[in-house]
């Protein structure tokens, strides 16, 4: 095969991913930024939908911001659709919104559940519904996914097909699936695909200290993942518990952190664990870092902990981020080159379908460390193009460390790119993957 002096990489690996709800996403219609900016906007999307959802069918909105219209109850949902059930999904993942139809069809009225969060807290807190001032339920359902999912209508399985054939283009053959909540149903689906060569790429599993990763040579388990919310009640001798068991299993830990409160937390709690028996793991993990002010850096160093981080969100949210983060916290967002040269491991994933899919684009993020608009926030995170992509050529079990090299007696996952290394690096782009190969197998031509 004739490279044309191609770059030839190892594929890249996205350490952090939801396949699940990326392929659900598919079908679903956007309901936030970059694609929708306004309630007008909103409710056209969603109009649209309903014109051509068929009788007995539902709408499923993604990637909803509060920018948008606020925080978003069936009221307002009702005033854009009120003849087909409406499900519109917060971009963190913690929050669905349901119409009145949809509240209906799922008894949502009638169910025994705890309350939620106030609305001016749209994503976190303890699960259960949300409230209006009156009492009565508004909609909003917080962490409360298997409760939904088991009152919806039956519906055909998720594409993984669709999902692999995707990334196989973007030149991944690698992912780390970081949903907290997978159990045995959700690995069933994951591990045929796989079998089935539907999803091509190696997969790492997160989940529960008790999740069982199927016997699968491209199938691994991965840290146990645990998600910390802020506003949240903390119950700090439960989340030692789940710290110790995982690695009483003999797996590390991987802590949700969207804030500075979670990361103290998290250092504080990984402290405690380590006086019971068992204590320490290496790949013990931070996801997402969102805020690390620099405090708190020299414990990562000391705990040898790994951030897994996404650069793209200062792309595709950092306008809002202006606006709404702490001035002091600003240069803090998603670091890289700080945390780096401060000894700290860094990786990268993509959080899909919370955000885009494509890791090159989070590679040029990374570089410029811009707004959609062009402004930019933390100038000294910035890396060079080289680093970047290395923040996706790191090993599933110990992201961050040593890129993986294409030499004799490595995995055959390859990734061939359409230009040479100089004019690849300045381009950081899916557009020059020429070629990707999985387990020795072309998974993608895009030549």
């Amino acid at each position: 095969m004739d490279a044309r002096g191609g770059m030839l990489l190892p594929g890249l690996h996205d350490h952090h991913i939801h396949l699940l709800a990326l392929a659900a996403a598919h079908g679903s219609v956007v309901c936030g930024p970059p694609v929708v900016h306004g309630r007008e906007e909103l409710a056209a999307a969603l109009r649209r939908a309903a014109a051509t959802t068929p009788s007995g069918g539902w709408i499923r909105g993604v990637a909803y911001h509060d920018s948008v219209a606020g925080a978003l109850t069936r009221t307002d949902l009702d005033t854009m659709v009120t003849d087909v059930p409406v499900r519109v999904q917060h971009r963190s993942g913690a929050l669905w919104m349901l119409n009145s139809a949809a509240a209906a069809a799922v008894g949502l009225d009638d169910a025994d559940l705890p309350a939620g969060l106030p609305a001016d807290i749209p994503a976190g807190g303890l699960p259960g519904v949300g409230r209006g001032s009156d009492g009565r339920i508004d909609g909003r359902l917080f962490r409360l996914d298997g409760w939904l999912r088991e009152r919806l209508p039956p519906a055909p399985a998720p594409d993984l097909a669709a999902v692999g054939r995707r990334l196989a283009t973007f030149g991944v053959t690698g992912v780390t699936d970081a949903t907290a909540g997978t159990g045995p149903e959700e690995v069933e689906l994951l591990a045929a695909a796989v079998t089935r060569g539907e999803l091509p790429q190696r997969l790492t599993l997160t989940g529960g200290p008790a999740l069982v990763a199927p016997e699968h040579p491209r199938i691994r388990p991965g840290p146990v993942k645990i998600v910390i919310d802020e506003g949240a009640p903390v119950e700090f001798d439960a989340l030692v518990a789940q710290v110790c068991a995982a690695w009483m299993a003999g797996r590390p830990v991987a802590v949700h952190c969207v804030t500075r409160a979670a990361l103290v937390l998290t250092l504080a709690v990984l402290d405690a664990a380590d006086d019971e028996p068992g204590a320490g793991h290496p790949g013990d993990r931070v996801e997402h870092g969102a805020v690390i002010p620099p405090d708190l850096v020299d414990q990562l160093v000391e705990r040898e902990l790994t951030v897994v981080t996404q650069p793209h969100f200062i792309t595709e949210r950092g306008e809002q981020y202006l606006h709404e983060v702490d001035s002091e916290d600003l240069p803090w967002l998603y670091r890289c080159a700080g945390l780096r040269r401060a000894g700290v491991a860094v990786a990268a994933g993509t959080d899909a379908p919370f955000g885009d899919p494509d890791p090159w684009r989070s590679m040029r993020a990374a570089v410029t460390r811009r707004t959609a608009a062009g402004n930019l926030i933390g100038p000294a995170e910035v890396v060079d193009a080289a680093t970047a992509l290395a923040l996706y050529l790191g090993d599933a079990v110990r992201p961050g460390g040593p890129p993986r090299r294409v030499v004799p007696g490595a995995p055959a996952d390859l990734c061939l790119l359409a230009e040479p290394g100089r004019t690849a690096l300045r381009m950081l782009s899916a557009e020059l993957v020429a070629l990707t190969i999985a387990a020795g197998h072309v998974i993608a031509d895009n030549r």
